[in-house]
């Protein structure tokens, strides 16, 4: 009984632990570039998307085929680097805590 007792706190301690690394998710801020900077999207860990930037010379030129690729390009860019960072807090929020499973990707429980 004493075991179920410190497993059941030890799970409490990790959903508080996951709880905290879900609300640093929306700290973390990344931004991704494309056509050497001239489109610039900035995401946070939760990967929504919270700036566009496009360069004027790019809205002068008229070009929207080149324009949508670019906006594409650098929310995915962003996206990524979001992924990357958000599973790194994850990862450290949970350290030690979750015994390293291969296969085991606790990011995919978060949403």
């Amino acid at each position: 009984m004493l075991d179920m007792m410190k497993m059941m706190g030890k799970l409490k301690e990790m959903q508080a632990k996951l709880r905290e690394a879900q609300d640093n998710l929306q700290r973390i801020v990344v931004t991704g570039e494309s056509g050497a900077g001239m489109v610039k999207a900035t995401v946070n860990g939760k990967k929504k998307l919270l700036a566009i930037e496009v360069d004027p010379s790019l809205l002068n030129n008229n070009d929207k085929v080149l324009i949508q690729d670019l906006v594409v390009a650098a929310v995915n860019k962003a996206m990524d680097e979001a992924d990357v960072r958000a599973r790194e807090e994850l990862r450290k929020s949970t350290e030690g805590m979750l015994p390293n499973l291969p296969g085991f990707d606790i990011s995919q429980m978060m949403g």
